[in-house]
């Protein structure tokens, strides 16, 4: 058995889950438009430049999931995937997954973006295992807007994957090779790590980066 990792937003999806499911969220109406907009702007622009604060991000976007009860959150998660995310799965990344399922490998998404977004989408796509920011649930079910842990993003993917798999009493050593699936420089610490870093879809920072050091690049939304 080997392993393969995914991130998850403009990896396997062309799109950003976390980004989109705030601009649904103003779209529908449950938040203030233009002042969610903003905001949520300017959080994107500082990841895709590298300079998001993790910590700040995720108390915003769960504090904003913290705002209302939990049923109304899972109908509009349903809508969203039905209207967003659906849409949005391509062939190519369904192949990718399967090309590692068939073989028998190890697989799992792991994503910045926190558990309540991604879980449901890490089903659509068949992916049995998710390593996401973990927003603090109550034991009425809702969302209490706080973060459990660090975040999964940066050095902290590498963690959280090492975590993941000592609960299962492995290491990344225990595998023979290790993939790991990414688009953006800020998942060059776990790229690092793994046997088979695959920069998939890159922005113009980790592109560089990969032709450098020689790791394979794959574009899997070409059309």
């Amino acid at each position: 058995m080997n392993l393969a990792l995914f991130d998850l937003d403009h990896t396997l999806i062309p799109i950003d889950s976390d980004y989109e499911w705030g601009q649904f969220l103003a779209r529908i109406g449950a938040v203030d438009r233009a002042a969610f907009e903003r905001r949520n702007a300017a959080f994107f622009a500082q990841y895709q430049a590298g300079t998001l604060d993790p910590v700040e991000y995720l108390e915003f976007a769960l504090g904003t999931l913290a705002q209302f009860p939990r049923r109304q959150l899972d109908d509009w998660h349903a809508q969203f995937m039905a209207e967003v995310i659906r849409p949005a799965i391509r062939p190519a990344a369904l192949d990718l997954l399967k090309r590692h399922q068939d073989a028998g490998d190890l697989s799992a998404i792991i994503t910045a973006t926190n558990r309540f977004v991604t879980a449901p989408i890490a089903e659509a796509l068949g992916v049995p295992h998710l390593i996401a920011a973990e927003p603090e649930i109550l034991a009425d079910g809702s969302i209490s807007g706080k973060l459990i842990g660090i975040p999964t993003s940066g050095a902290g993917k590498v963690s959280h994957t090492r975590d993941w798999l000592a609960g299962m009493g492995k290491t990344l050593d225990s595998f023979e090779r290790s993939h790991f699936y990414s688009d953006s420089q800020n998942d060059i610490p776990l790229l690092s790590a793994v046997t088979d870093p695959v920069a998939t879809n890159p922005n113009a920072l980790l592109e560089a980066h990969a032709k450098a050091l020689g790791w394979p690049i794959l574009k899997l939304f070409n059309d």
